[in-house]
């Protein structure tokens, strides 16, 4: 199968065959004349299956398909929203549409917080047919009366688990009042908590349910370890990893915006060029950190789950766990940032005792033991125990079974399997992270 078994416009084709791409991925297999089809449509897609493709490429298509003349005033209105969770996804997703579309005559606008409103109010006096926008400033725009949701043809969610984990849900449903009721709507996610199902419920109608997991040629080249250390000596290991092994670019995860920013002050004190990114960071902090990361300029890019949505970049070769997410899926979306096109690549965990709850949700939802390696010099203390306010996910501190992974230190790494899929385990139990309109 090809991008022209669908019969998308020569314009688009072209700009596919000049991005490299030539088959399509499972997703878009199915989520391409499921659009085009005009019906609605909910997608459980992990990144890194090629989903964006797989909305961008048929909506461009079908607002393309037909000249629409727009209003008495003489400016067409906006007829496809985009809603997702983070600037740098969204930035992501509009760079994809300016792609795929660039031999249409379509315009397309980014619309996100943390930069200043003025610029955007100007660009909306000019066409937009496409807007990609995170909830939180387009309420602020419709707030200002600076733009109109009335002639939306095409409603897009895109990572929605997200966004109801960053409590969007509000803004969510404000928006979709604005909207008209006769609209196609199009949700992904990468997982189906009850709060999607609902969410699902109330905004598809007769909606095709459709599925792609991780491809396997991806899946399969992701090595995993984990590395058994001390809380307090997690940030000497990485230090020591990153020399020992000379990596020269690596995505490290932790939870707290705090700890990213004092994880990347102790690697620029041990001489290792390192930024911070996350929901406090300036928009253009946020951008510079990334455009230097993805270019090779810079050798840690420090990142919380949330800032880091909407990284991609086709041959990072490590991402490191600092510390295990709470939540069992973000260890999959973490992951996803590395081996893609079939590259190789190596997703590293520094976990402590604290984190062996964490540890076992993992290895649950992946359906596998990840393989452990104790490095030397940092040889876990055993007379440590588990603190208890770490240990509120349930069960009892793991301090005796988190042992089991010592002696396996000469175990190769395992392969992801094939089977590393997305889980419908209900998220809504989760912390929920703080939402800022700054994201």
């Amino acid at each position: 199968m090809s991008f022209s078994t669908f019969g998308l416009s020569d314009e688009i084709i072209r700009a596919v065959t000049e991005r490299g791409y030539t088959i399509p991925t499972p997703i878009q297999a199915q989520a391409i004349p499921a659009v085009l089809s005009g019906g609605d449509l909910l997608a459980g897609a992990q990144t890194g299956t090629g989903k964006t493709a797989g909305f961008t490429l048929p909506i461009l298509h079908r607002l393309s398909d037909k000249s629409i003349k727009g209003p008495s005033s003489g400016r067409p209105p906006i007829r496809a929203l985009i809603l997702v969770p983070t600037r740098e996804l969204a930035a992501q997703v509009e760079e994809s549409v300016r792609d795929y579309g660039k031999y249409l005559k379509l315009s397309s606008m980014m619309m996100i917080g943390g930069v200043n409103i003025n610029p955007q109010i100007t660009r909306l006096k000019s066409r937009v047919d496409i807007l990609v926008a995170t909830p939180g400033r387009l309420l602020d725009h419709v707030q200002q009366k600076t733009l109109s949701l009335s002639q939306i043809q095409i409603l897009v969610l895109d990572e929605a688990d997200r966004m109801l984990d960053m409590g969007f849900i509000r803004d969510i449903k404000k928006i979709l009042a604005l909207l008209p009721k006769q609209r196609q709507n199009l949700l992904f996610s990468a997982t189906f908590s009850d709060e999607i199902r609902a969410l699902a419920d109330n905004l598809l109608n007769q909606p095709l349910l459709i599925e792609a997991a991780r491809r396997n040629a991806i899946a399969d080249k992701v090595t995993h370890v984990v590395h058994p250390v001390d809380r307090e000596r997690k940030r000497e290991l990485l230090a020591h990893l990153i020399k020992q092994h000379r990596w020269s670019q690596v995505l490290v995860f932790t939870r707290t915006k705090h700890g990213a920013n004092k994880l990347a002050e102790f690697l620029i004190k041990s001489d290792i060029p390192a930024l911070a990114i996350h929901g406090n960071k300036s928009q253009s902090a946020r951008t510079q950190a990334l455009a230097k990361f993805k270019a090779g300029d810079l050798q840690v890019l420090v990142a919380t789950d949330i800032a880091a949505r909407g990284i991609d970049i086709s041959e990072l070769p490590h991402v490191v766990n600092f510390e295990l997410p709470n939540v069992p899926e973000d260890y999959v979306h973490r992951i996803g940032r590395t081996g893609r096109a079939g590259a190789e690549g190596d997703a590293v965990s520094l976990v402590c005792v604290d984190e062996a709850k964490l540890l076992t949700g993992i290895e649950k939802l992946i359906k596998c033991e990840l393989t452990s390696r104790v490095v030397a010099g940092f040889e876990p203390d055993p007379q440590i125990k588990a603190e208890p306010k770490n240990n509120s996910r349930g069960g009892e501190p793991r301090s005796a079974a988190f042992s089991r992974e010592l002696p396996t230190a000469k175990r190769p790494a395992i392969k992801t399997p094939a089977h590393l899929v997305r889980s419908t385990t209900n998220r809504a139990a989760a912390p929920r992270n703080a939402r800022g309109r700054g994201h």
